[in-house]
């Protein structure tokens, strides 16, 4: 039963993104508001180009401590190697890519289209749901 719940079943859909060249202090005060840990970076023709997660939003603030003053856009800071998942890709499977990486979500592709964001706690929704 598990195995037949695809990621498209509990992904968030509605998404937040940024464009990479949006202030980095603003991304980070979107992402906050949000109450998200991560957020898609997209190019200006809309193509996935990045992650900037909380992570990235640290070296922001430890950059600005050191420079005295926050600066930069979002593509000088996101992570620029995407790692995505299949939105017919079964949750299990999924469950067991999050045990191996320390990655908390990942954006999710349906026929090449970026359509939603996949989260640890969405798969933990999933699972628990089922018991």
């Amino acid at each position: 039963m598990l195995a037949k719940i695809t990621i498209a079943d509990y992904m968030t859909k509605n998404i937040m993104t940024v464009k990479q060249n949006t202030d980095a202090l603003s991304a980070i005060k979107q992402l906050l508001s949000h109450k998200i840990t991560c957020a898609p970076v997209l190019d200006s023709k809309g193509t996935l180009v990045g992650m900037f997660s909380e992570r990235d939003c640290m070296k922001v603030v430890l950059d600005s401590t050191y420079n005295q003053g926050m600066s930069g856009k979002v593509e000088d800071f996101m992570s620029k190697q995407i790692l995505s998942v299949d939105a017919e890709s079964s949750i299990v499977d999924l469950a067991e890519k999050f045990q191996d990486t320390s990655l908390r979500s990942y954006p999710v592709f349906e026929d090449k289209k970026l359509v939603g964001i996949v989260s640890r706690t969405d798969v933990l929704k999933a699972l628990v749901s089922i018991k």
